[in-house]
Formats: structure tokens, sequence, C-alpha cells
């Protein structure tokens, strides 16, 4: 007769047989193989940091109770990134370090050009001052620490509720010395839409630029020719700001005629 422990276990008695970790097990008991490596993917929130400019209730501009869809109670404040405190990380210091330096060595104060500089979502944006902004491109492009020899061009983005700074043009500039990618941002008012064109520095803003101005209205100061390049010439407007109405071209359908978007029913 075997001493108390040290016989066979009996079926269902001792240790706990551990079940499997492989990811079909895993998937099999509900649980998602791939629910931490996505959680590390999604972006980050920003919660109560950044600068307010905004906040949104409900979802499709109803106001006045007439929202169907379950989104009357939506309330979200409307928020853009904001200052980043060094250290940033990685080579983002050294690429702010090379280009404040580079600016002091031309008589240019970094804290004048630069408006603040983000760290958001692992991606770095230098906010420039307008005036200053050829300049920067310039700096940019040439230092040898620096070496940004490609913009992929510039795209415009408005913001209503950011007063006084309601149009935003963003660049996007790549090293391929260095295999970096880092952004430019330079904000302009509603009244007073005017960016200086970076079209000697960088040539290929010539069609970028003129795609801005026809959707959003931003006017490229030195452009060498600066007209509309989607829209008709004698277009009225543009399109892409967030205070363009909202209009369309009645469409038929199997004799069925369906109304511009600005003629169908209004929650408002």
């Amino acid at each position: 007769m075997s001493e108390p422990g040290t016989g066979p276990e009996e079926p269902g008695r001792g240790k706990a047989t551990p079940e499997p970790t492989t990811p079909a097990s895993k998937q099999a008991n509900g649980i998602n193989p791939d629910q931490e490596s996505d959680a590390q993917r999604l972006p980050g929130q920003r919660l109560d940091h950044g600068e307010v400019i905004g906040v949104r209730r409900g979802m499709f501009g109803a106001n006045n109770g007439g929202d169907t869809t379950g989104y009357g109670r939506l309330v979200r404040t409307v928020r853009l990134p904001g200052a980043a405190t060094r250290p940033y990380g990685g080579w983002f210091d050294e690429v702010a370090d090379e280009l404040e330096g580079a600016l002091e060595e031309q008589g240019l104060l970094p804290e004048n050009a630069i408006e603040k500089t983000v760290v958001d979502r692992g991606e770095l944006t230098f906010h420039i001052a307008r005036e200053h902004l050829p300049r920067v491109a310039r700096t940019l492009r040439d230092d040898p620490a620096l070496r940004f020899e490609l913009c992929t061009g510039v795209s415009g983005a408005h913001y209503p509720g950011d007063k006084g700074r309601e149009l935003h043009a963003v660049y996007h500039l790549r090293s391929i010395t260095h295999n970096r990618l880092i952004r430019l941002e330079v904000s302009a008012p509603d009244s007073d839409p005017h960016i200086p064109s970076i079209t000697d520095v960088y040539p290929t803003n010539d069609w970028h630029e003129r795609e801005t101005y026809d959707f959003f209205g931003l006017v490229f100061d030195g452009h060498p020719a600066l007209t509309r390049i989607m829209m008709p010439d004698d277009w009225q407007g543009h399109p892409q700001r967030k205070d363009y109405p909202l209009g369309g071209i009645p469409v038929e359908y199997k004799g069925a005629q369906i109304p511009a978007p600005d003629q169908r029913r209004s929650y408002s």
C-alpha cells in the first residue's frame, strides 16, 4: 500500500492540469489572441490634455430633438494636441536641437519661429509662425544635420472653433538621407488667409498649394500661378471648408427624383 501522497493521483484530484494557452485555445475560449497587441496599436487618448477648440453635441447637426440616430445625447470635446515637453524621445530631440541651433546661427530666435512642438501618436510636428515658414523650410532642407530633401505636399484643414487660426496648412517633410519624417503646421485666420509659398524651396509643392487654395481658400503668397486646379475657375467658395453649404445636383434614378443633399430631410 502506497504512502499518502506518493501513489497515483485519482482522476479529478491533485494539481489541476493547466489549460493550453495557444492562440487557438484562446480563440476557442472566447478570448481574442490579438486583443493585447491591438490595444497597443490604438491611437493615444488625449483625455484632459491639449487645447479645447469646441464641444460637439449629437451627431449630424441635429439640435431640435429630431435626431433619430441614437446619438442625440453624445457630447464630445474637440481637442487639438498641446505642446510637448522635453525629452521628446528618440531622434526627435536631435532634430529639434539641430533646427533650433541652425535658426540661432541665422540670427533668428527659435521661439519666434517655432510656436510649439507637438509629439502626438508617435509623430513630430513643428508649428511654425507663417512669416518664418520659408526660412524654416530652407533650413530643414539644406542643413547637413537635417537634410529633409523631400516635401510630399501640403494639405489644408479648417477648424472653425480654433479662433484666430481657423485655417491650417500641413506639410510633410521626409529626409531621404536620415530616413526621418516630420510635419510642419502653419495657421492663419479666416480674416487673413495668407501663407507664404515655399515652391521656391520645394518646387513639387506647386500643384499641392493650388489644390489647398482651391479647396480651403488659403492664399499662398509668391506662388507662380495660384489658380484653381480641380473646381471650375468661376466656382464660388471653397468646398472643403466646414462652413461651405452642403449642396448638390438632383439625381434621377429609375424614374424617381432624388433631391440634392441640402434639400433632403433636415433634423435642424
